[in-house]
This record gives structure tokens, sequence and C-alpha cells, in this order.
């Protein structure tokens, strides 16, 4: 098999923050060639789920993203805190952003946002028989409004594409194959 794998020789900091760091790398590849400044975004890794709840809902939140200027039909999902497992944090972000609680959760896929510029993974679950135990428990900027939807009615707002954060539209269509739904 033909080696594809590139060889970090060095890496420089351009910037550091909370959400972001950006980094320039000098590769060379295995023919030998050099590129000198490829730009990593680093960003931690996140979760997502499909949370069914209990009466057979599919919970989506709704809020505003401000790169893209738009308000943003998505499902429960969030950052991996340092040092939590993404089960872990599945669990915490599905409570905090909906107010519900899954004991059902299982691991569909793993997936790049853009493994060209970032390094980090999204761990996409199916959660189901949700109940609600207790009120949003928002993050400082955070505003959702936490929506219920069939199944027939998410597969239409993907079939007219109103779900546009892309890692969530995988995720969907994951838990629909898995829940054989997909016709």
């Amino acid at each position: 098999m033909t080696e594809l794998t590139w060889k970090t020789c060095s890496s420089t900091y351009i910037h550091k923050g909370p959400w972001a760091t950006l980094r320039t790398d000098r590769c060379e590849m295995p023919d030998g060639r050099v590129v000198e400044d490829y730009y990593v975004l680093e960003y931690p890794n996140w979760v997502n789920a499909v949370a069914i709840t209990n009466e057979g809902k599919v919970l989506m939140v709704r809020q505003y993203r401000h790169a893209a200027n738009i308000v943003s039909l998505e499902i429960p999902g969030g950052v991996i805190d340092e040092g939590e497992e993404p089960l872990e944090a599945m669990r915490r972000e599905l409570l905090e952003e909906t107010g519900y609680q899954f004991d059902d959760i299982e691991l569909l896929n793993t997936v790049y946002a853009n493994p060209s510029t970032a390094n980090n993974k999204t761990f996409c679950y199916l959660a189901k028989g949700g109940i609600k135990v207790q009120e949003q428990d928002l993050d400082e900027h955070e505003h959702i409004v936490v929506e219920e939807y069939t199944i027939a009615e998410v597969k239409k707002l993907l079939a007219n594409n109103k779900i546009a954060q892309a890692l969530h539209c995988t995720g969907l269509f994951y838990a629909l194959m898995k829940l054989d739904e997909l016709r």
C-alpha cells in the first residue's frame, strides 16, 4: 500500500483560545516534498445526539449561530470538557440543553467536521427514552429553544434542507438508518 501519511517536522502556535487554537505546521510528504505552512485549527472534541423522548418525540434545539449569522435548528450537543468521556459529556449536554435525562444512549458514529483544516472529531449518539427531570441549565452565552418533532417531521425537515448544521445532519441520517426509518 502506498504511504500517504505526512510527517510533522515542526509546529508553531499563532493563537491559543478557549474555543479554537490556530497553528502552522511544517510537514514532509512521503515523497520528500516539504509543505512550509500548513494551517491547522485545533478545537475540542464534540458530541451530539438524536434524542428521542419516552413519548417518541425527537428533541431539537433552535439557537443563533453568529459565525454563519443564522438561527439554526440542531440536535442537542456541545463540547467535551477536558478530562470528560464522550458519553459523560453527552449525558451532561442533553440535561443542560433540554432538561431531559437519558439512560439509553448508544454511539452511532464518529466523524470529523473538516479533517483538512481541523483536528477535532464529533461523537454522534442515539439517545432513547428521555424523561424531563429539570429545566435547562444553559451556559452564559447560550439561548436555546427546545422543540419536539415526530420522526416523520424530522425526515421532512432534512428533505427540505431546513437543518443547516452538517454534523447534525450526519447524526440524524445515521440515527434514521439505525431506526430503520430511511424510507
